[in-house]
């Protein structure tokens, strides 16, 4: 009996304290970021003169540029990570397919900031 009632009240161990406020943060900064990258494009293209392929190629060739856009689809694809695993989390209840989704999503966002990297520093 005193083994249980040690683990009531403020010392009991609370498993994901936080947990969500992290996510909420997260969420929110990267939208920022997102947000911000979407004025940075509109402002850019909208001052340039040339709106050509060679207008929108020459944008995408400054380096700033590319690492801005990097930086962005970085915080995309965190963004995505944080809403499909708590969607997984909330809605999938078998633990093993839950760990299926979980790993496919990883992949998959993976091979997504890989191939970013490749179409914008490629030669």
């Amino acid at each position: 009996m005193a083994n249980e009632m040690e683990r009531i009240g403020a010392r009991r161990l609370v498993v994901g304290a936080h947990y969500g406020v992290k996510d909420w943060l997260a969420q929110r900064i990267t939208a920022v970021v997102m947000a911000i990258y979407t004025a940075i494009l509109l402002v850019e293209f909208l001052a340039g003169s040339n709106f050509s392929y060679e207008g929108w190629a020459g944008m995408f060739a400054q380096q700033w540029f590319k690492i801005a856009t990097f930086v962005t689809f970085i915080s995309l694809l965190y963004h995505a990570w944080v809403g499909m695993r708590n969607i997984w989390m909330d809605y999938i209840k078998p633990v093993g397919v839950k760990l299926i989704l979980d790993t496919a999503t990883i992949l998959w966002l993976v091979g997504c900031a890989g191939y970013a990297a490749q179409i914008l520093w490629r030669a």
